[in-house]
């Protein structure tokens, strides 16, 4: 039986066989609004995306090779699609995926004496930021999707979707192959649970409140609000921009958190919390540092500065250990959402990864 404040995950692996962890949900308005959600989503039998869920484990058999392959089958789908029967300009995407376009190589290794060059095993962002531009101008956002999506039949918008997918888990699985390689420990593996079409619904100031108490502080097997929205977040832009200047063109990209759904993300990292490292001190100082010399207010809770927590995983009692290293190696295997159950709704997902349609 699953109590009324947990959520049941099942995965299953090529053989077939079942592994199971049970999420508890947090003691707030957010984490019951979810469950509600949640439940709705199972009761709806919504379609669980399989293609990007677990992110960042540098042993999956979604490795850099399959992901570049599924990238250039999706530009191939949006570029062949005959845009011009719904008087729009057609799509030129002329860029293609392999290993080599997407990272820097083995070769940018140093002598051993030296630290590796940091060009070793990284992600060649370039490429990535004209992917997601030209997913931007094909998607739009949640308030205005573009004239492209609206016009695209199913098979091309899941194509579309698939540019901005596909182009983080790529950079997800590069960042996590080059910690793996020289700190294996700050390997950050974690699990994104969406769904097609999923009901979205307004945050309130009560689950805004979160992001005050909990801040960007991130727990091994703790379980995050997904960002059901397009668009950066301020730490975003401050991490990957090298903290700009927040003129008017930079702050058209950053979006603050409206909305909240049955979806959620699973923190499989290590544990980083405010106190514990005095690195992750020195960021948190430097970001906000930034807000105030940029006029932003780190203690407005409307500026969705963090993570909003749900639930918690209990480790120990699904894996038999709290060894992050030795949990990754069994979810490794486990890599496919089975079923998810709670005390009022239950769903099969039989469909895999693999599948063309997950």
């Amino acid at each position: 039986m699953v109590a009324s404040n947990q959520v049941r995950i099942t995965l299953s692996n090529a053989r077939q066989e079942k592994l199971s962890y049970t999420i508890t949900a947090a003691d707030n308005s957010l984490a019951r609004d979810w469950l509600t959600a949640l439940n709705q989503i199972l009761e709806q039998r919504l379609h669980l995306n399989k293609s990007f869920c677990f992110l960042g484990f540098p042993k999956s058999d979604r490795d850099l090779n399959y992901l570049c392959s599924a990238m250039n089958q999706a530009i191939y789908t949006v570029n062949t699609y005959d845009w011009t029967q719904h008087n729009l300009e057609p799509v030129r995407i002329e860029d293609w995926f392999c290993p080599d376009s997407v990272r820097f190589g083995l070769e940018y290794q140093a002598p051993q004496h030296m630290y590796p060059s940091m060009l070793y095993y990284s992600t060649k962002h370039e490429l990535m930021n004209r992917i997601h531009n030209h997913f931007e101008k094909l998607q739009g956002t949640v308030e205005q999707v573009s004239a492209y999506a609206r016009a695209a039949p199913q098979p091309v918008i899941k194509a579309i979707g698939r540019l901005n997918t596909v182009c983080h888990e790529i950079e997800n699985l590069v960042l996590s192959e080059r910690k793996h390689l020289l700190l294996p420990e700050w390997t950050r593996p974690c699990q994104i649970t969406t769904f097609d079409d999923a009901p979205r619904h307004q945050l309130t100031d009560d689950h805004r409140k979160l992001f005050l108490h909990n801040g960007f502080d991130r727990r091994f097997g703790g379980v995050y609000m997904h960002w059901a929205q397009i668009g950066k977040t301020y730490f975003e832009v401050f991490r990957d921009e090298g903290a700009p200047e927040l003129t008017s063109t930079v702050c058209e990209a950053i979006t603050q958190l409206k909305y909240y759904s049955g979806e959620f993300d699973v923190e499989w990292g290590k544990t980083i919390v405010q106190g514990a490292f005095d690195w992750h001190d020195k960021q948190m100082e430097e970001f906000t540092f930034w807000l105030k010399s940029n006029d932003v207010d780190s203690t407005d809770p409307n500026n969705s500065l963090g993570y909003l927590p749900i639930g918690q995983i209990d480790i120990q009692q699904a894996f038999g250990t709290e060894d992050p290293f030795k949990v990754w190696d069994i979810l490794s295997e486990f890599l496919n959402i089975h079923s998810i159950e709670t005390a009022e709704q239950s769903c099969e997902y039989l469909h895999t990864w693999r599948d063309e349609d997950a």
